[in-house]
């Protein structure tokens, strides 16, 4: 294991690599450090497991023996009707809906319970708004402990049953996701619980750096000229450019790192609306269909700020009623149906290009982090079926066809 230790971001104090969410000293978020010495070629890590745990060489836990319901290795394919539609040179879709529970949180979600493992946790906790209850619960359920999720208790019924499923205990609180991640930081100090998402944080968002990985990895150890995400607490979107950054510092690739565009759709934008105004993030009450990313007060906004502007890239507010046509545009294109998250990173490319700030030179790639079965609701106008009956001449005659 290649991590020595938890640093501030902020003050840069040190600690153990302990479950400890935030810095002592001066309550800014912790990160892993790792061995100056640390090496890894591109054998090695092809030599690997066909799952996330490749490359543990650059994650700050060791490898489960037994790595159950891996996520990781997911698709990425070529999109050039999309491509086309929107005005780029090369687009390639990430199909992170591959994973066991269909999103990107399966990631975050199997670095964080290795440490929780090795630490002795029976029980493994969260505050989401649908994408990580759905990832903890299974999780659990595969390594064979209990589980218990705290989500708003208006959220889709898709993803609520695509939890209860699994077992564990769903807490359905009368409130947004943030009072959700509050309660969870009270409760950390209170039950023996092991929070993904509060005491766990700095593992769990190194996580997010396997998308990088793979994605040099599958375009033969080359990089993209940019990357577009959807931002919820911004931590994803970080934790990418970061990946992309050690590859090259460790000699895995060669290039610039690729800019990182992000997108947040308009009723939920305190991380774009920073960006705009060149200002930290304020915190905002969400109003957005795209729950999956309604994240009012983002932990890593600033981070995601700070990485838009070192990448050169962007983070652009979404209306939200190009939330559902992006859905639709995916889908139509590719044959790939996305939830809210990846329609508004979408929306992002989409803004970028009419910029100037993407174009027909461009290799892009798109995360498509969830799956639109979660959130079905949003194109129910698109089922418009015509009802016949079973007779072949009748459909015959309804397509004109004349026997």
């Amino acid at each position: 294991m290649p991590a020595t230790a938890l640093r501030c971001r902020i003050c840069e104090t040190e600690f153990p690599l302990d479950p400890v969410g935030v810095c002592s000293r001066c309550f800014g978020p912790l990160e892993p450090i790792y061995a100056a010495d640390r090496t890894v070629t591109r054998a090695e890590i092809e030599a690997g497991p066909p799952n996330i745990w490749r490359y543990a060489p650059l994650l700050p836990v060791a490898p489960p023996a037994e790595a159950r319901l891996a996520p990781g290795n997911t698709p990425l394919v070529s999109a050039p009707r999309l491509a086309s539609a929107v005005g780029v040179g090369e687009l390639l879709l990430k199909l992170d809906t591959a994973n066991p529970t269909h999103s990107f949180k399966d990631r975050v979600v199997a670095v964080a319970c290795a440490k929780a493992l090795e630490l002795g946790y029976t029980t493994l906790a969260c505050s989401s708004t649908g994408n990580l209850a759905n990832a903890v619960a299974a999780r659990a359920a595969a390594e064979g402990i209990e589980s218990a999720v705290l989500v708003p208790a208006d959220l889709e019924p898709e993803k609520l049953i695509a939890t209860a499923v699994y077992g564990g205990t769903i807490f359905a609180v009368n409130g947004t996701y943030d009072d959700c991640s509050r309660l969870s930081v009270e409760l950390s100090f209170e039950l023996d619980w092991a929070f993904v998402n509060v005491e766990l944080r700095a593992y769990y968002a190194e996580g997010s750096k396997t998308l990088a990985f793979e994605i040099a990895e599958q375009l033969g150890w080359e990089l993209p000229d940019a990357v577009v995400a959807p931002i919820a607490s911004g931590a994803m979107y970080s934790k990418v450019h970061q990946g992309f950054g050690e590859l090259l510092q460790l000699g895995l690739v060669e290039g610039a790192r690729p800019r990182i565009f992000g997108g947040q759709a308009e009723g939920c934008a305190p991380v774009a609306r920073a960006f705009a105004d060149g200002a930290k993030v304020k915190p905002v009450r969400p109003n957005t269909i795209a729950r999956s990313i309604a994240i009012g007060s983002p932990a890593d906004g600033d981070l995601a700020v700070a990485t838009a502007i070192a990448s050169g890239g962007t983070i652009r507010a979404v209306p939200e009623e190009e939330i559902p046509e992006n859905i639709k545009l995916l889908a139509e294109t590719t044959g790939v149906f996305g939830e809210t998250a990846p329609a508004t990173a979408l929306g992002a490319l989409r803004e970028a290009v009419r910029r100037g700030e993407l174009g027909e030179n461009d290799r892009v790639v798109l995360l498509v982090t969830g799956d639109g079965l979660k959130t079905p609701a949003l194109v129910a106008d698109t089922f418009e079926p015509v009802l016949v009956e079973p007779d072949a001449d009748l459909i015959l005659e309804r397509l004109g066809v004349h026997v």
